[in-house]
């Protein structure tokens, strides 16, 4: 479901913000990411939101709710 990370300027600094930028298999619904992200990392997801980027790849922007750390789920994904 996940394809990879997205490591861009803004995607690190929404780090902060509790957001992940995460891209995303072209079939996955919302509701499919917030579930996988949830029973995966364990942790609340407050929002899902999508859309398909000129190079044709699926960016899910994941919100975390703010007593997790969206860092570590970061950390986690970019090793994995």
């Amino acid at each position: 479901m996940i394809v990879d990370v997205l490591k861009t300027e803004k995607a690190m600094n929404d780090l902060l913000n509790n957001k992940l930028y995460l891209i995303v298999d072209l079939k996955a619904t919302k509701p499919d990411i917030k579930k996988f992200i949830e029973e995966t990392f364990k942790v609340k997801v407050l929002s899902v939101r999508t859309h398909i980027n000129m190079k044709g790849q699926k960016i899910a922007i994941v919100k975390i709710d703010k007593s997790y750390n969206a860092q570590e789920i970061y950390d986690k994904l970019s090793v994995g």
